[in-house]
């Protein structure tokens, strides 16, 4: 495309699994949700392997080993080694070793899995700051993660400590709905001591550099469900992605994103890797996928005809993205999104 922005979402004529040799999948909102497999997830990625896709599983949760994340994985029915998992504790470590002298100490505020990707990068876990830590590093603890540990680390933060965080995702996907996520207990901290973090989790390069690092990828599709973080990070990547709606992300938060924030590719969930991908063309003054049509009509974004509805949204995506252009769609996308019914 000429363009320096995404103005709709691309087809292919083979599945994606046969397009790309590695899928980088996030985990919360696209394989599990509260510890459950996602409906079509485990034989999708089942299929997609047995092709010959490799899978790594990337994800901002903090909180588990790479270890503990394979168990899970194989225990839904994904087989997975430790090897195949990458976490933003593991790209926070690197992050935190290349600028601290080995045996430094860092105060945790998280879970496990921080500790372990630490030890890893020979930097030493403690609890309290009053232990001296040179850094506090902050990821994601859990529902049961004691008020107290935000107090530590504002007293660490406040004595000259250097502060980290695994990531910042505002909320996380869990199987009863949305639930804050790490971001939020960073504006804890954030508030308490005005200090600003250094992050490392997608979508900033740290990430991407950890991901790239581990898994020898050639050509990688970032499967996610978030457009602030996976498809960010993918955009911040220079590699493609592919959004499933079965996370965080709903129809008119797509059809509103800026460029950083639109996907190569829009499927229902993991099924959208075992296919190829329907064309979205020009259509007049529209724009038609399937057997669904859209376009713009005064203030508003419009949609004709039926057929499946996932169709109906690459044509309203591919009518508001190229309205928008470099921007952000401003368009009334109510009465379009209420006829998909996603």
């Amino acid at each position: 495309m000429s363009q320096q922005y995404r103005s709709r979402p691309l087809g292919s004529d083979v599945a994606l699994s046969e397009a790309y040799d590695t899928a980088l999948l996030d985990l919360d909102g696209v394989v599990y949700a509260g510890g459950h497999a996602i409906v079509h997830a485990v034989e999708s990625l089942g299929s997609a392997r047995e092709g010959g896709m490799h899978l790594a599983y990337v994800t901002n949760n903090a909180l588990r080993t790479p270890d503990a994340v394979a168990e899970h994985l194989t225990e839904l029915g994904v087989p997975a080694d430790a090897t195949d998992v990458i976490t933003s504790a593991q790209a926070v470590a690197r992050l935190m070793a290349d600028q601290l002298p080995s045996g430094a100490r860092v105060l945790v505020v998280g879970g496990e899995g921080l500790r372990v990707a630490l030890r890893e990068r020979g930097l030493v876990p403690v609890e309290s700051a009053d232990d001296d830590p040179v850094a506090v590093v902050q990821g994601f603890g859990g529902p049961d993660l004691p008020w107290g540990r935000f107090a530590e680390a504002a007293y660490a933060i406040s004595r000259g400590a250097v502060w980290f965080a695994s990531n910042t995702d505002l909320t996380i996907p869990g199987a009863r709905g949305i639930a804050p996520g790490n971001g939020a207990a960073v504006e804890v901290v954030r508030i308490a001591t005005g200090a600003e973090p250094q992050v490392a989790g997608k979508p900033l390069p740290p990430m991407h550099r950890e991901t790239v690092l581990r898994t020898g990828a050639k050509r990688p599709l970032v499967v996610g469900d978030r457009l602030d973080t996976d498809i960010e990070g993918a955009f911040n990547g220079g590699v493609d992605s592919l959004l499933v709606l079965t996370g965080v992300t709903d129809a008119a938060q797509l059809i509103a994103a800026e460029p950083r924030y639109r996907p190569t590719y829009v499927d229902r969930d993991l099924r959208g890797l075992l296919t190829g991908q329907p064309e979205v063309s020009e259509d007049g003054d529209g724009f038609r996928c399937g057997g669904w049509t859209a376009g713009v009509r005064g203030e508003a974004l419009v949609l004709d005809g039926g057929g499946d509805t996932i169709d109906g949204l690459r044509a309203l995506c591919a009518a508001a993205w190229t309205h928008a252009g470099e921007g952000a769609c401003g368009l009334d996308a109510q009465k379009a999104v209420a006829r998909l019914d996603l």
